[in-house]
């Protein structure tokens, strides 16, 4: 295929430069975007009489012949076309002859890029939304059916207090629910077009970009034509995103990990989403979740490779902005399949109540409200933790538990201990007291989950 560009140079490009030069094998992914914003633009110079509406209409039928054969696999890509861009305006001549040529006017692919890469990611990063907002759904769900499964919470990974798997999992949302905005925010500064800023200095001829803007959904047009083509914010801002999103599923993943051992036990992952041991018959291991453990490193070296591409290339435009795409496309695709196999995997776990209840009920995770218990009764807290520890070191040295100890033995280190203490200290009373906004008592955890709804609608 001849290089749009070759008017300029004597000799052919060396095979091997071509190779790496060229982006077609990565950036076809735009071809409907290229197509789209092509049409666009190509009203636009009809609109303005930079070109016949005949010659429009030549062209947008020359452009949608394309697209129909190449979603229905009739057209293949040439790999040897530099570019997506050069592909489609190759192609569209050799369909319609020389008006395919006049495509290009008032155009550069330099802003052409920029508006398919925009338009693709907006795209890309909706479709991720959607995908969050169903696993909001299927957590918040989860965690419904399971407000009175009564667990440890932990801080260092120690027994901490008693929490119940409710709020636990609503935690969760509430990280999924900041990620959701994140990309809203994203993109409502990404939502300006670039096309008409051509190379970097913009045209002389009488373009209307605000009516192609306008038709592709955008909210407005780049207002500086170098920042229009050199700018990779967006990238940089999605990226990050995704790097966040990717930080926790990480963190689930690692608790579901922890959770589905034997060691816990407090759920049970279904077949679907575990896999065997090649030689130890009794194995189910999570591989699912450690998969999306592991692809969090992935995404985190896209956001870095996008970042240090950037920051030292001078305005406007330079051939090191290739390398966005395929660090944003893989950025992109990992986080989707992440997402696509944690929905499933959490709507088909088993929460394995009497073990979380079981396990609440060793550790001393209701020493605080032992110490609360002193400090109600008119003890200075300081005082009450003091006690309390003694008392929890007592009972590790006789193997037995709060409950367990007897009042007499309470009444050695305070007279203030009654037999009103054993309600106090049940792991039930140690939830249903929390009634602070946002904790784990019953009461609190409906309103979390009312919260999440709205969130939702």
């Amino acid at each position: 295929m001849d290089k749009m560009w070759a008017g300029r140079f004597e000799k052919a490009l060396d095979k091997q430069a071509d190779d790496f030069n060229s982006s077609i094998h990565f950036d076809k992914k735009m071809y409907k975007e290229d197509i789209k914003g092509s049409i666009e633009h190509a009203l636009m110079l009809s609109s303005v009489g930079i070109i016949t509406k005949e010659e429009y209409l030549q062209i947008a039928d020359g452009l949608n012949s394309i697209l129909e054969d190449l979603n229905s696999g009739a057209l293949i890509f040439d790999e040897n076309a530099e570019d997506i861009h050069m592909f489609n305006e190759a192609e569209l001549t050799k369909r319609i002859g020389d008006t395919g040529k006049k495509l290009h006017t008032a155009r550069s692919r330099n802003d052409q890029v920029a508006l398919d890469l925009r338009l693709y990611m907006r795209n890309q990063a909706n479709d991720i939304i959607a995908l969050l907002k169903e696993l909001i759904k299927v957590t918040k769900e989860k965690a419904e059916e399971n407000q009175d499964a009564i667990m440890p919470g932990y801080t260092h990974l120690q027994r901490a207090q008693p929490i119940t798997f409710a709020h636990h999992l609503l935690a969760y949302c509430m990280m999924l629910m900041r990620d959701v905005t994140r990309l809203e925010d994203a993109l409502k500064r990404m939502n300006y077009s670039p096309l008409g800023s051509c190379a970097l200095a913009g045209t002389t001829y009488p373009t209307d970009r605000n009516m192609v803007a306008k038709n592709l959904g955008f909210d407005g047009v780049c207002m500086n034509s170098i920042d229009g083509v050199s700018d990779r914010d967006y990238c940089i801002e999605l990226e990050s995103a995704f790097a966040t999103i990717m930080m926790h599923l990480s963190r689930f993943s690692e608790e579901i990990i922890l959770w589905s051992s034997w060691e816990f036990k407090f759920v049970e992952l279904d077949d679907s989403y575990t896999t065997g041991s090649s030689i130890m018959p009794q194995k189910k291991n999570p591989d699912m979740a450690e998969l999306v453990r592991g692809k969090t490193g992935r995404v985190y070296g896209d956001l870095m490779a996008t970042l240090t591409m950037l920051k030292g290339i001078p305005l406007a435009y330079n051939k090191d902005m290739q390398e966005d795409k395929e660090a944003i496309f893989d950025a992109t695709e990992t986080v989707i399949k992440c997402l696509g196999v944690f929905i499933p995997m959490i709507k088909t776990m088993t929460p394995i109540k009497e073990n979380m209840y079981n396990a609440a009920g060793k550790g001393f995770i209701n020493a605080t409200d032992l110490a609360d218990y002193l400090t109600k009764k008119g003890m200075p807290f300081r005082s009450a933790y003091k006690i309390v520890g003694t008392i929890v070191g007592e009972c590790i040295k006789k193997n037995i538990t709060l409950e367990q100890m007897t009042l007499e033995e309470y009444k050695a280190h305070s007279d203030i201990f009654e037999n009103d203490l054993y309600s106090e200290i049940s792991l039930e009373s140690c939830v249903a007291k929390r009634i602070s906004k946002g904790s784990t008592g019953y009461a609190s955890v409906k309103e979390q989950l009312e919260y999440v709804a709205e969130f939702l609608k």
